[in-house]
């Protein structure tokens, strides 16, 4: 009986950057581009795929940032935000069966390509003016909608909190806890979706203990590395997975 794991080089060659990616996000260092992860390993396998193999370790990933920050997030922004990104979840549920491969594939490059303009033409300012709450709620719905199809949820949500200049601290607790019950809540549709499978999660587990590498190499590089380097970096990562996806989903 074969053991039912992925054994390409290729799928690893690009899944290994793509969970340190995520892991060094997750670390406060370069936040918001774990959404490239998925894109990234998605060069090897379908977006699909990807996000199924992705969800016990971004499950290891939340239970560890909530353990660190349990003390420090904002309930009542979590309480309006919360609900909305629920909705967003159901929506990408339902459009998820729907749509085949090739269209979330396309559907994720151009979210990678939209972040990637928004960061460019638009850097988040910490002094700028709050969202109001029927925006704040669009980006929520937004946020669990691009998470469920890419592990993507991080852009719009920032786009909302970001320009309420919470202390860094509660800032990166309020997102542990918001994901997590985003996160959480994707594993019901995933497994309703057929994603699940063995051979995703068996492929999962063996990429699992990178997870916390990710976290800790965040946190080394954060004291080592120029930013304007490192963000110049994902910048062009961003723009050729982003251009790749759309591309195939055009074939």
């Amino acid at each position: 009986m074969n053991f039912p794991l992925i054994t390409d080089p290729h799928f690893y060659a690009v899944a290994i950057p793509a969970v340190l990616l995520m892991g060094v996000s997750k670390s406060g260092f370069g936040a918001g581009f774990g959404s490239l992860a998925v894109p990234l390993m998605a060069l090897a396998v379908s977006v699909p795929q990807s996000v199924a193999i992705f969800m016990p370790i971004l499950f290891m990933m939340d239970i560890l940032g909530m353990a660190a920050f349990r003390k420090d997030f904002d309930l009542k922004l979590l309480k309006f935000v919360v609900p909305c990104g629920l909705l967003g979840v159901v929506i990408g549920a339902l459009l998820f069966k729907l749509l085949p491969a090739t269209a979330v594939a396309g559907i994720v490059g151009v979210f990678t390509l939209l972040f990637l303009a928004q960061r460019l033409l638009f850097p988040p300012k910490l002094d700028s003016v709050a969202p109001p709450r029927w925006l704040g709620a669009i980006l929520a719905a937004t946020a669990g909608f691009t998470s469920f199809i890419a592990h993507a949820g991080g852009p719009p949500i920032n786009a909302y909190v970001i320009p309420m200049r919470l202390s860094p601290v509660k800032f990166t607790a309020t997102m542990a806890f918001f994901f997590f019950v985003i996160n959480l809540a994707k594993w019901i549709p995933y497994a309703w979706l057929g994603l699940l499978d063995t051979r995703n999660m068996a492929t999962s587990l063996v990429l699992l203990p990178i997870a916390p590498l990710g976290v800790w190499s965040g946190v080394w590089l954060a004291r080592r590395i120029d930013q304007i380097l490192f963000y110049r970096l994902i910048y062009v990562g961003m723009f050729l997975t982003g251009v790749k996806l759309v591309w195939d989903a055009l074939q």
